[in-house]
């Protein structure tokens, strides 16, 4: 299991490192009307994968695109290019949810992988979850180790949820 893990954060930091965040230690400060940092996807399109046809999740979630959900249907086809836009559509609302509801500096790193959690999981689940609730009260460990509780679908230990948070908790950590 360690080598396993290793291996995906040697994937990671390459990825990462070629798009020269890897180790930015750059606070960002996501206060209602601050502007907004520039979001890595990197980990958001590694673990949503790209499906330019839509299909049922594994909860059964019609998707497409980049783990897009919110217009697609049975049948719908897209491009890449809609991929991507449907993509930038979507982490608007992300950071809009990490600017209403984090009230803690961050470095990138760590908006990096909180944006793909959110992304992942939605608002609603961040505005409930004790991540948050340490994230705030400035326990920044606690609230990167919470990530991993969330590696469920339906009510199932999903490995790629648990492959995904692990991810993120490695790049939150950074």
């Amino acid at each position: 299991m360690q080598k396993f893990l290793e291996a995906i954060l040697s994937v990671l930091e390459a990825l990462l490192g070629a798009l020269g965040t890897l180790g930015t230690k750059k606070s960002v400060t996501p206060t209602p009307g601050a502007a907004t940092c520039v979001l890595d996807t990197t980990l958001i399109k590694e673990f949503e994968g790209l499906r330019l046809e839509a299909y049922r999740d594994s909860v059964g979630v019609w998707t497409i695109g980049y783990g897009h959900t919110s217009t697609a249907e049975e049948g719908m086809r897209i491009t890449l290019r809609g991929a991507e836009e449907l993509l930038r559509h979507d982490l608007r609302w992300v950071e809009e949810a990490i600017k209403k509801n984090v009230r803690v500096p961050l470095t990138q790193n760590q908006y990096d992988a909180l944006a793909s959690w959110v992304y992942n999981l939605g608002e609603t689940n961040l505005r409930r979850s004790t991540l948050l609730d340490k994230l705030n009260a400035g326990d920044y460990s606690g609230a990167g180790q919470e990530m991993l509780r969330w590696n469920k679908a339906g009510g199932k230990v999903l490995k790629g949820l648990t492959r995904r948070r692990e991810a993120e908790v490695a790049l939150w950590t950074r």
